[in-house]
């Protein structure tokens, strides 16, 4: 099925008169399969029957509220793509067309009323109240998305699988993107004009709105700030925190600057780094598949895959970077003999890992614990220290060109791997 189209009611039995109809014009026009599932929330007016009288089946919510609702309703779906919108008519179902034109774009697309060429058409009190704290969230959860509230929305089923929601009412919208998209799934927005619903009252409530989504917030926020987030790299490049800014672009002038005028490079633990989106040739290698779905919008060519068993030829790459993996990881002979296995003689091994010897990682360590909880700090399993890590690579042949320190505590060291006829003498 190509659509399912979810749609949350409370007593919403004249709107959906007109609101179905128009959704069944539309999916015929557009050549689409399509289902309506009605989620009701307890409707006293007849909404029920209205609904069946109309060929669409009635569901009860499960749990009680919006977000309730929409669970119900995407546990139900079968369509390849998941729409919801209000059914009080403030949501044209005409505007559907034009989600639908867009969902190549990304994998969730939002009919946006903050957007450039999008407007609302409600009091001045409530379009203020609205626009502030979705600036809010905004800032806080650093989504690029300018209406997070919108709940006219169209979700590749794919976004929804596994959800596993906590909100009670609207503000689950916000968990639902926020969710989302650290698992690597893409937004969009259009713009869209919003007009006030048609007959019937409002369930919202936006001052009770405004304290479910402080609440939720706050928890959304542990999840958009930790290394689980599929941006987390590409974030942390632009943060706000002076010593997480630098350390992220003194690792990217380094690697992007010692990988120059290779001509196939894999980035091993790639995360959502900037520096693998500089690189040329590259492919990105990572453990999450969120973290690679999410740069798959880059263009990337993106592989899942172990570090201990690295699923390339042997001899496939001229450059093989592995940037902040090792210490994550136990200790293996596997890792290293892998990474001898798939360099092309002659090539080049980008390696780097916090020092442990230095004092200044291990002052820098627990500042950085604390300025971004849930950051890797709490990752690291295996503890290197130059002398070991060297000791290592000079085992299996490398040959030591060149060491650059990050703050003087990560460590960045380039090797290569000599070529067939080459003498190897080795160096600390």
């Amino acid at each position: 099925m190509d659509l399912s189209i979810v749609l949350p009611v409370m007593n919403e039995c004249d709107n959906l008169r007109e609101l179905i109809p128009r959704l069944n014009g539309l999916a015929q026009r557009l050549h689409l399969s399509h289902e309506i599932i009605v989620v009701d929330g307890g409707s006293t007016d007849g909404t029920q029957e209205a609904a069946e009288k109309l060929g669409w089946r009635v569901i009860t919510e499960r749990r009680r509220g919006y977000a309730g609702a929409l669970e119900t309703g995407f546990d139900e779906a079968h369509g390849d793509y998941i729409l919801t919108l209000d059914a009080d008519m403030s949501h044209e179902p005409d505007f559907v067309a034009k989600m639908w034109r867009a969902r190549e774009r990304s994998d969730i697309v939002i009919a946006s009323r903050y957007v450039r060429g999008g407007t609302a058409y409600t009091s001045f009190v409530r379009n203020f109240t609205s626009r502030l704290l979705n600036l809010v969230l905004r800032r806080v959860l650093s989504l690029p998305v300018r209406d997070l509230s919108s709940g006219f929305r169209l979700y590749r089923r794919e976004a929804l699988a596994n959800l596993h929601l906590t909100g009670r009412n609207f503000e689950v919208l916000e968990e639902i993107l926020v969710i989302a998209y650290s698992r690597g799934f893409s937004v969009s927005e259009v713009p869209f004009t919003y007009f006030p619903r048609g007959s019937g009252r409002s369930h919202a409530r936006l001052i009770r709105f405004g304290l479910d989504l402080t609440f939720s917030a706050i928890q959304l926020w542990k999840l958009r700030n930790s290394v689980e987030s599929a941006d987390y790299d590409e974030r942390a490049f632009y943060s706000v925190i002076p010593l997480q800014r630098y350390w992220h672009r003194r690792r990217h002038r380094l690697i992007t600057g010692w990988a120059r005028g290779c001509s196939r490079i894999l980035d091993i633990g790639c995360g959502s780094s900037i520096s693998t989106q500089s690189l040329n040739n590259a492919i990105a290698m990572d453990i999450s598949f969120a973290k690679l779905r999410f740069m798959q919008r880059y263009g990337l060519p993106v592989i899942q895959g172990s570090a201990a068993a690295l699923p390339f030829h042997d001899r496939s790459f001229d450059c093989i970077v592995s940037s902040e993996v090792i210490e994550h990881i136990n200790y293996e002979e596997s890792l290293f003999g892998e990474l001898w296995r798939v360099l092309m003689p002659g090539g080049t091994l980008i390696i780097g890992t916090p020092d442990y010897a230095t004092l200044e990682w291990r002052i820098i360590e627990p500042i950085y614990g604390m300025l971004a909880p849930g950051g890797y700090r709490d990752k690291h399993i295996t503890h290197y220290t130059r002398e070991k890590l060297t000791g290592i690579l000079n085992h299996y042949g490398f040959v030591h060109q060149h060491s650059e320190y990050v703050a003087g505590a990560e460590l960045v060291m380039r090797w290569r791997k000599p070529a067939a006829t080459e003498s190897v003498s080795y160096s600390a």
